[in-house]
């Protein structure tokens, strides 16, 4: 059995990939992001739709939880939306000098 390596990482450069690029970096078809689109779950940076890094970052997020916990869409963005206020709150925390290592 071939040996596949899965590299993961976090998109720090700010990009704007299109519905076929953001597709394709989440390995899923564009219907799953249109869906998630008509849904409010992903919001486009601007039209014609463009997606930002962090709108990468979180289908990815909410394609793992959906795939990993088989939850349904909306349950995902909500966990993801945990996810990320978690980030900004610890975010706050480190910028007033109060984070705990």
């Amino acid at each position: 059995m071939p040996h596949t390596e899965i590299v993961t990482g976090v998109v720090l450069d700010e990009v704007a990939l299109d519905l076929d690029e953001l597709a394709q970096a989440c390995s899923v078809d564009t219907l799953w992001i249109v869906e998630r689109v008509e849904a409010g779950l992903l919001c486009p940076a601007a039209q014609p739709q463009r997606f930002s890094s962090a709108e990468l970052l979180r289908a990815r997020r909410m394609l793992t939880i959906e795939r990993d916990f088989d939850a349904n869409p909306e349950l995902a963005a909500l966990v993801v939306d945990l996810i990320e206020e978690v980030g900004r709150l610890k975010g706050r925390l480190r910028a007033a000098g109060l984070d705990e290592k």
